[in-house]
């Protein structure tokens, strides 16, 4: 141990390196799930917040107070659009999101709650927490907003598949800091054992000499004879690309769009197939999360006796196509006599007009059935 102590003496850097944690903490990786949830939550919640809530009765928009907390200023600090893009966020980053309507009427999102479930009662939500404001209060089922998003699948990769990832990054990012580290020796023309006081001296003006070349353009340093400084780098590993790093974040945000449901072209903006993902974007990933809200909103504002009387609330948005789009499809559904020139506004989202005209099922002459004689037409041979 005596050699190994004089050694330490005479370079205080290395007697450091004993006391290093050399083993890689995934959690200290934790801005790559966070990275990677944040680009997929983000994507599906701007995509929501771009919605517009209907409340419908007979396929006409009716305009109440709900309509405006809704569409325009749910509480006193968020728009609307603000409001969704947090509630979207929460559900699928917790796996849950309650909202409270406030004694004044606005409607604020729980960051924190408890949940006493019953088999034949409604659930009691309790402890609810909003900000730094904790209501005294309970509130039952029917008296909240409550969505679950039930991805178990999500919640498993995070808590499992993410440690390897976080290993495998780790130990990428190491190696490439070391293939990049810069080397060198320092030899000194002296053939008399230094004493630790020399020692130290050499070891700071080393230090000196590191600091003036590290983050500089220009660094100009004495020459001092008996004192040469070489680098040993060989250049294997110059210029060597950090792409291995960029794949890993990339293959990690594409396992968490694929289990979301997004298709990875659009998270990359990838432009070659954005027609045919943006299809399968809204059907499989954007309109099972609206009919969600729907039904929420629609048992929770709606009563029953309205609902069977044709009071809805519609969820509006990115899934309605343009109609300047469909011009040719509306154009064959209208000529074929399968659906009234109103049957088309509330399909592409618009309400019905008092036009007796679009009321009417119209067949054009190209889809009339073969039999039929035209009018005025010879029926002899």
């Amino acid at each position: 141990m005596g050699f190994l102590d004089s050694i330490l003496r005479r370079n205080k850097e290395l007697e450091s390196l004993f006391d290093l944690d050399f083993g890689i903490d995934s959690s200290s990786r934790a801005y790559l799930k966070k990275m990677a949830l944040e680009t997929c939550i983000n994507f599906i919640g701007r995509t929501i917040s771009q919605s517009e809530f209907r409340i419908m009765k007979d396929d006409r928009r009716q305009h109440d107070d709900w309509d405006y907390l809704l569409n325009v200023r749910p509480n006193t600090d968020q728009s609307a659009a603000e409001f969704w893009q947090r509630v979207t966020h929460k559900l699928i980053d917790e796996n849950e999101v309650l909202i409270v309507l406030s004694d004044s009427n606005d409607l604020l999102v729980a960051d924190s709650f408890t949940r006493d479930e019953y088999a034949v009662f409604p659930d009691v939500f309790r402890d609810i927490v909003v900000k730094d404001y904790t209501f005294r209060r309970s509130f039952r089922m029917d008296e909240v907003l409550y969505w679950s998003y039930n991805n178990e699948k999500l919640s498993k990769f995070m808590e499992g598949a993410f440690d390897d990832y976080s290993d495998l990054f780790g130990r990428m990012l190491e190696t490439q800091k070391l293939s990049n580290q810069i080397r060198g020796t320092v030899g000194m023309d002296s053939t008399q054992t230094m004493s630790e006081e020399n020692t130290t001296k050499l070891q700071n003006f080393i230090n000196r000499l590191f600091d003036a070349f590290k983050n500089r353009s220009i660094a100009l340093v004495p020459l001092v004879k008996g004192f040469q400084y070489n680098e040993v780098n060989d250049g294997a590993n110059n210029g060597k690309s950090v792409d291995e790093l960029a794949k890993v974040k990339r293959d990690l945000t594409d396992d968490v769009a694929n289990i979301i449901g997004i298709p990875t072209s659009l998270i990359h903006g990838d432009m070659s197939e954005y027609e045919t993902a943006i299809k399968a974007y809204i059907k499989f990933c954007i309109q099972p999360l609206i009919k969600k809200i729907e039904d929420e909103l629609n048992a929770k504002l709606i009563s029953k006796k309205d609902y069977i009387a044709g009071k809805r609330i519609k969820v509006r948005g990115i899934a309605e196509m343009n109609p300047l789009e469909l011009a040719n499809a509306v154009d064959k559904l209208r000529a074929s006599g399968t659906y009234s020139g109103n049957d088309i506004r509330i399909m592409l989202g618009d309400e019905p007009v008092d036009n007796p005209a679009l009321d009417e099922y119209v067949l054009t002459k190209n889809y009339q059935s073969a039999s039929a004689v035209p009018e005025g037409g010879d029926t002899n041979a």
